[in-house]
């Protein structure tokens, strides 16, 4: 029997699915609705082809459901990006002309001649955390916006009102001692004290998720948390996004992917390296985090690194830019390590080189004529612990309060 390639279009209400040859050629097609029979409608349709994988585009997204529920039925899952789909499209009709037998076709084609599809495997730890880390995140970011109509409302109640970052204690200490007349201030010291309601509801919610999510990267038996400045928050954001470590042959494929490593801009015989703005900024905001704690701690190494960099010349961005890209190898590192130690295949390692470079042995792997805040920064140990180091006092403290990851 002749292997095929089902490409299956997902969505929320219907998933249709084409079914292809060697040769590209079209053998089936079906749509069926989203409920609970739609795996089992689709593997009973699929039954004529004993030889087939499945490529869902999404895998990840929308169609994470379907993709999970064939992997549990035994079926062999390619995850294909929307993208890579859309191109396919594109150079087959030379227009979009999207439909959902045309995109299920263009999935199969893709996954079909393509070697950088993903297989899917079925969901472990890092899926909790990503659901409970994702839960801590849309907390936070709940708690900033109450505390920021709270702010605004005392500062119609209280003259100058509360210039620093407030907590529940102080609010309910100011209303306390506030004195409204008149129908107006009432009201406002009404609203007042419901934003503080929402505030300790948050505050519980944050706390309750804040263990849960602690407890998840505990059972997970990762090793991240001892990287000095990562905490269960950090770490479970980051094995949440990151899922499979595999998937990077290097360090600087990782560094890439989080936004740490630089990409060339140049122009003409003017060589210009800046930071990539389209990494996961989730990872980069966790790991920028994990940076300042680290600064903030006299006798951290990567204090003494960073004041290293500060004598050398860098400015406290460059400075903090290189620690970045230090502490980016040193999660790496252990995220290799945890995946070896658990018995996962990682990707065969390639010669490490900035992103787009091809490397030949004429072409050495490092990164031309950049900074030392560029280049890619050599390994760590097996942690960043703190040490004996005499320091000079912190910088000033990020201006950004915008998720306040602390651990």
């Amino acid at each position: 029997m002749t292997a095929v390639m089902i490409g299956v279009d997902p969505h929320k209400g219907s998933h249709t699915a084409v079914v292809i040859g060697p040769a590209e050629e079209p053998l089936g097609e079906i749509r069926v609705r989203a409920s609970a029979a739609q795996a089992g409608k689709l593997a009973e349709w699929a039954a004529a082809w004993p030889e087939r994988t499945w490529a869902v585009e999404g895998a990840a997204g929308v169609g994470r459901l379907l993709a999970q529920q064939l992997v549990a039925a035994g079926e062999r899952v390619l995850d294909v990006q929307p993208k890579l789909a859309s191109r396919v499209r594109l150079l087959q009709a030379g227009d979009t002309n999207k439909n959902d037998p045309n995109d299920a076709l263009s999935v199969a084609v893709a996954a079909l001649r393509s070697r950088t599809c993903r297989q899917v495997a079925a969901e472990d730890h890092p899926a909790v955390l990503k659901v409970w880390s994702k839960r801590h995140r849309d907390l936070s970011r709940l708690r900033n916006q109450v505390a920021c109509r709270l702010h605004a409302v005392l500062c119609d109640l209280v003259p100058g009102g509360h210039p620093k970052e407030i907590s529940a204690a102080q609010a309910a200490r100011i209303l306390g001692q506030a004195s409204p007349s008149g129908a107006v201030e009432l009201a406002r010291a009404e609203l007042a004290a419901e934003f503080l309601e929402d505030m300790r509801r948050l505050d519980t919610q944050l706390r309750d998720t804040r263990k849960k999510l602690a407890a998840a990267v505990r059972a997970s038996g990762t090793t991240l948390t001892e990287v000095f400045g990562v905490g269960p928050v950090i770490a479970g954001t980051i094995i949440g996004d990151i899922a499979d470590v595999s998937r990077f042959p290097g360090r600087d494929h990782f560094a890439s992917y989080n936004g740490t490593a630089p990409v060339e801009v140049s122009s003409g015989n003017r060589k210009v390296h800046r930071l990539s703005l389209r990494g996961n900024r989730r990872i980069n905001h966790a790991i920028h985090m994990a940076a300042i704690t680290q600064i903030r701690h006299k006798h951290s190494d990567g204090r003494a690194y960073y004041e290293k960099k500060l004598a050398e010349g860098k400015t406290h961005k460059e400075a903090l830019r290189s620690l970045k890209r230090r502490i980016s190898d040193a999660i790496y590192s252990r995220l290799l390590a945890d995946a070896r130690r658990t018995g996962q295949q990682p990707a065969r390692a390639a010669r490490e080189g900035n992103q787009g470079t091809t490397l030949t042995p004429a072409r050495p792997a490092h990164t031309p004529n950049a900074g030392s805040s560029d280049k890619p920064l050599p390994d760590l140990g097996t942690t960043i612990r703190p040490g004996t180091r005499a320091a000079t006092p912190p910088p000033s403290k990020p201006t950004s309060k915008k998720n306040p990851t602390t651990t």
